[in-house]
């Protein structure tokens, strides 16, 4: 289609209101820039579409048929337009999040209350994965962005902003009574019933990474899937946990159960918000990173390497 679109958006204002002063004033331009747009049309149709008449102007039969259709396809594009702009005021829309139990529970939950509470119109999808399946998502598209923990493999694409430290600790209950309140050293962990999560996530490769530079390798009783579980099969004497401090911080405080101090401390690590830096962020994306204070924030890393900030 050679001819110049805004020739059909005269064309369509012409005919709505048959009248070329009311197309001229809805389009801020004149009346003789509305009679050549329209001359135009015809020309390159080579088609009459408009008569005069007493009352302003009415459409040729062949006008009628070409109106039929133009009508349909504009008014298509302002609804499109409409429903943009209420997108951009975030009126409604989707915000895509992958993260973990953890990062969802102790870090994203009080902020997706707020946001939810500001925008009632946007529908939130969290997918619920350990660190390295998110970090796929991530790449693929198919979320906005993701709340992992420390360490991963950061690729060139990827672009981080640490949030808040988390701290890995080991946890046990009555059974293990006599460790509680002694310096233990770390060899001590391969003696006894260990609890952990799946070798998949980045908490435990974390602690396996912490522990063999020590010379230490463990051999788990018991692999769960959640950090949750992992508490409860402490909390009935099944072993000794590993968790990061917040999922047993309730009950470290109740004397339920006491964490196991050992002559080497394990360093703190993080929680960071990852986004695809060569995509765009979306609109929903964008004003949730702002509540998180990460949108201006996010600095490259050394792409390729294994991103861990432990502190220690």
């Amino acid at each position: 289609m050679s001819e110049n679109l805004e020739y059909y958006k005269v064309f369509y204002y012409a005919a709505r209101f048959g009248s070329l002063t009311m197309a001229a004033a809805e389009l801020s331009i004149s009346q003789p820039a509305v009679s050549q747009a329209l001359k135009q049309l015809e020309s390159a149709l080579m088609v009459k579409l408009f008569v005069r008449s007493a009352r302003g102007i009415r459409l040729t039969p062949e006008g009628e048929i070409l109106y039929e259709h133009v009508k349909a396809g504009y008014e298509q594009i302002l609804m499109g337009e409409k429903k943009l702009s209420s997108m951009l005021r975030l009126d409604y829309g989707e915000l895509r999040i992958g993260a973990s139990d953890m990062t969802l529970k102790y870090y994203l939950l009080p902020l997706l209350e707020e946001y939810h509470e500001k925008y009632p119109g946007i529908k939130v999808t969290v997918t619920n994965a350990p660190t390295p399946e998110t970090l796929d998502l991530l790449r693929l598209g198919k979320i906005d962005f993701g709340a992992v923990s420390m360490p991963f493999l950061e690729g060139a694409e990827l672009s981080v902003m640490p949030v808040r430290e988390i701290e890995d600790v080991f946890v046990a209950g009555r059974r293990f009574i006599q460790y509680k309140n002694h310096m233990l050293d770390l060899q001590e962990l391969e003696k006894l019933p260990i609890i952990s999560l799946e070798g998949k996530t980045s908490t435990r490769s974390y602690l396996d990474g912490f522990l063999g530079k020590n010379g230490i390798r463990l051999h788990p009783e018991f692999e769960l899937a959640t950090s949750d579980m992992i508490v409860q099969f402490a909390l009935r004497g099944l072993g000794v946990g590993s968790v990061v401090r917040d999922f047993a911080a309730e009950y470290l405080e109740d004397g339920r159960l006491f964490e196991l101090r050992f002559n080497k401390i394990i360093p703190r690590r993080e929680i960071c918000v990852v986004r695809n830096g060569k995509m765009p962020v979306s609109r929903t994306a964008e004003e949730f990173l702002k509540m998180t204070g990460t949108n201006n924030r996010f600095c490259p890393e050394a792409h390729g390497t294994i991103c861990r900030r432990d502190n220690g």
